[in-house]
């Protein structure tokens, strides 16, 4: 038993090198969406070994005795020379895939901000128990107690080092029930889907937020995700909806902002929730008439309330790139505000650091 817990451990060990390694291809490709359960990440890996029966010396085995030689019915037909590419799926809990993206991404943990009022049952294995079950038994107190009777008993020997526990001797771990503050979390994903933004560049902001939302629930008990779209005007929608909506016509980014702005006055109490808007585009306003009223909306009402506003350029062919411009020339010296420029699918992770290696 030992030695199979051994080798998974060190199994487990390569699997998150391997993950480690790879994941620049993971966050450019999209591979990992859709692949996200509740509590696991399914990985497909290409290059860990699967294991196989190795064959010793037979001399006299089976088919190497006297006989005719038969036909063969594929005698003729060229076999391959290469091998076939190895997939092995396995899994990996949600937890472990962001601790080996902080540990790649230098990612240090938040601190969420304020006091929770609301708490939540925690179950800790911190006691021993005389009765439980075997799943749980305790081998190292169960051994110490079972050597005790022993010597005390005069029944055990040095030279016949041999100890068997008895019923009386079992210790189970037994768990206590303690209540703590429950950290709470909201994410609020604003996208610009007029006919600028095209495929491409949805599919780099859904790579995104996958990370994002891996990275957030790492760090809080309770996560809420909030999804809104705009092009003039805004509308909050579901997630399926927020990734495939493709719309045309002018953009009005200050109508997303006041839609967020909604959404968290009338459902995410400032003392109760940890706030992360997130706001994905090409650049392009319909004015700087607007661009102005964006500004004002963050410095008075959003910046305020938030643990950190983030914004996340996709680079296209039609868009101007003029808004990320604005906000480094109005929150330069603001460390609640993160912006990055996304050129393309290669650019993700080193975006992903720049919008949550902050700690906030």
């Amino acid at each position: 038993m030992l030695n199979i817990d051994r080798d998974l451990g060190r199994f487990k060990r390569i699997v998150k090198g391997q993950v480690r390694k790879d994941l620049r291809k993971y966050m450019s490709s999209g591979e990992l969406i859709g692949r996200k359960g509740k509590e696991t990440v399914s990985i497909p890996l290409h290059k860990i070994g699967i294991p196989r029966l190795r064959f010793g010396e037979n001399k006299e085995g089976m088919g190497q005795g006297e006989g005719e030689e038969g036909s063969d019915p594929g005698q003729g037909q060229k076999a391959g020379e290469a091998e076939g590419e190895h997939l092995l799926e396995v899994e990996i809990t949600v937890q472990e895939l962001a601790e080996i993206m902080a540990e790649e991404l230098e990612l240090p943990r938040i601190e969420p901000k304020g006091t929770q009022s609301a708490k939540t049952a925690k179950h800790k294995y911190k006691g021993i128990a005389t009765e439980g079950p075997e799943s749980l038994r305790h081998n190292q107190r169960t051994f110490k107690r079972a050597l005790k009777r022993q010597i005390s008993a005069g029944t055990f020997s040095p030279k016949r080092p041999v100890v068997i526990p008895i019923k009386a001797d079992r210790r189970y771990r037994s768990f206590v029930v303690e209540q703590e503050p429950r950290s709470s979390a909201v994410i609020v994903y604003m996208m610009d889907v007029s006919g600028s933004m095209g495929k491409e560049q949805k599919e780099i902001v859904r790579s995104q937020a996958f990370w994002i939302d891996t990275w957030l629930r790492h760090n809080y008990d309770n996560v809420d995700a909030r999804f809104v779209i705009h092009d003039a005007a805004a509308r909050e929608v579901d997630r399926d909806t927020f990734f495939r909506t493709r719309e045309s016509g002018g953009t009005l980014i200050s109508s997303a902002y006041k839609l967020c702005m909604e959404i968290l006055k009338k459902d995410y109490p400032v003392d109760d929730w940890n706030i992360y808007p997130f706001h994905f585009s090409d650049g392009d306003n319909w004015s700087q008439s607007d661009t102005r009223t964006c500004m004002k909306l963050l410095k008075d009402e959003m910046l305020p309330i938030v643990n950190q506003f983030s914004y996340a350029q996709v680079d296209s062919q039609y868009g101007s790139g003029q808004f990320i411009k604005d906000l480094k020339e109005n929150f330069a010296d603001h460390e609640e505000v993160a912006l990055s420029r996304v050129a393309n699918r290669d650019a993700i992770l080193d975006s992903i650091r720049e919008l949550l290696g902050r700690g906030k």
